[in-house]
């Protein structure tokens, strides 16, 4: 017999696509607490460029996950999931609704799915495969395409992370990292999710992304990187090559204009919310919503479809 599942609601899609509006609806009307899954909302003093929701709309939903590491802390998708789970439970266990919502589409996927045992990081090799990269842009990807065809064809040739990992993981555990990718992972036991994707118009999405770019530097973002660096945080800290920070520590620097900056965010987001939904359509059990999460047509089909999912998963045996 079955054990019992608790209900778990998702809401993904790209970003600047309503997720977090579309999500504390939801969480108004079902009784949901909300816990992000974004790789840069999790860091303390990082508001503007992040997007996140303001303090009126977390006193209204409690969320969880938001402002609980220190910008020179790393996060692994492994790392994070710990925490999710542990969030998901405490939600669980006071008889509310737990609601995931972000666009990291790693981190829930290491939530949900688990990720596959493997070998701790090797911070010597880490350096070592750093420092080549530096010197040779293209040797990483090109090492990984002679051993592992197959991993290189998933890794864009400039995502020097992703290779160092793969390439890491291909020489402790002594085989390709897609053999070791193939072991059993540890799926999320005890939750039953239900995936609710936001699929807006491209180019209303691409124009909104504009828009959001160039007004996050004109509400503070540059103050609130310069305050950040003037707290003693290296300005080549990962959060800070997020999209947005990136550009905003040229600006400081001197090495772009405010305009330039903006042209340059408001293109590497579009880039950016073109792969996530590459990755979240790589996912059958999505149901998609055409529009924003501010549309009242997609509420209203969020809240039915949220609805009978509770109805269903309550009426189960």
């Amino acid at each position: 017999m079955e054990s019992a599942q608790s209900p778990l609601i998702a809401v993904l899609g790209p970003t600047g696509a309503g997720k977090s509006e579309l999500a504390i609806f939801l969480a108004q009307r079902f009784q949901g607490e909300i816990v992000s899954c974004d790789s840069v909302q999790v860091y303390r003093g990082l508001d503007i460029g992040a997007a996140k929701v303001s303090v009126e709309q977390r006193r209204e939903v409690p969320h969880h996950l938001l402002d609980v590491l220190d910008l020179d802390r790393d996060l692994t998708a492994g790392a994070y999931a710990r925490l999710a789970r542990t969030a998901l439970t405490g939600i669980t266990d006071r008889g509310k609704l737990p609601i995931i919502v972000g666009g990291t589409g790693f981190y829930l996927r290491a939530l949900l799915d688990g990720l596959s045992p493997a070998a701790s990081r090797d911070e010597q090799m880490r350096v070592r495969l750093t420092k080549i990269a530096q010197r040779n842009p293209g040797a990483l990807y090109r090492f990984l395409r002679r051993g592992d065809p197959q991993a290189a064809g998933r890794i864009h040739p400039n995502d020097h992370q992703k290779l160092i990992r793969a390439i890491e993981l291909s020489i402790l555990e002594r085989q390709p990292v897609t053999e070791t990718q193939r072991r059993p992972r540890e799926a999320l036991r005890g939750f039953k999710p239900l995936k609710i994707g936001l699929n807006p118009n491209r180019s209303e999405l691409y124009s909104k992304l504009n828009v959001r770019s160039a007004s996050m530097f004109r509400s503070g973002l540059i103050e609130e990187i310069a305050a950040t660096l003037n707290a003693g945080f290296a300005a080549n800290l990962k959060p800070l090559q997020s999209l947005g920070y990136k550009q905003g520590v040229r600006v400081l620097r001197g090495e772009c204009s405010l305009e330039e900056a903006i042209r340059e965010c408001q293109i590497k987001t579009r880039q950016y919310a073109k792969r996530q939904m590459t990755w979240f359509r790589a996912d059958p059990a999505i149901h998609w919503m055409s529009g924003f999460g501010t549309d009242q047509t997609v509420q209203r089909a969020a809240l039915v479809l949220t609805a009978d999912f509770l109805g269903h998963l309550n009426d189960s045996p």
